[in-house]
């Protein structure tokens, strides 16, 4: 019933000034706003992702978005100059001193860091290799 049409995702905020800033400047992602929304527009996607206001907003507890690089040390390393602080999770693999989890080493996935949005909302980037 829904093959063809053009879905997109959405995730709420409790600040949108700060959700704009972030995504915007220190993410370095296009964003416009309209009607007190915001729309997130990531290379590669057809349609934008929605960012909505929510006075009782509780941030997700898994990834909302995955930014996939070329090279994650680089990334992670800038993010960090851009004041982004990476999250550490207990589990069976320790992330490095970046907050690097090297799952490719491990052969248990991507090699990974995740990261908050000023709402709480978890993010990552990831290297697939």
């Amino acid at each position: 019933m829904f093959e063809n049409t053009a879905a997109f995702s959405g995730f709420s905020v409790d600040d949108i000034a700060k959700a704009k800033e972030f995504y915007g400047t220190t993410l370095g992602v296009r964003v416009t706003e309209d009607h007190g929304m915001l729309e997130l527009h990531i290379s590669g996607n057809t349609r934008a992702t929605l960012i909505y206001p929510k006075a009782d907003h509780a941030p997700a507890t898994f990834t909302i978005l995955n930014f996939p690089v070329d090279d994650i040390d680089a990334a992670v390393d800038e993010l960090a100059k851009r004041g982004v602080v990476f999250e550490r999770y207990d589990g069976e693999l320790t992330a490095d001193s970046k907050g690097i989890l090297r799952g490719l080493a491990a052969n248990m996935g991507p090699d990974i860091a995740w990261f908050k949005d000023p709402a709480g909302n978890i993010l990552s980037v990831l290297h697939e290799g």
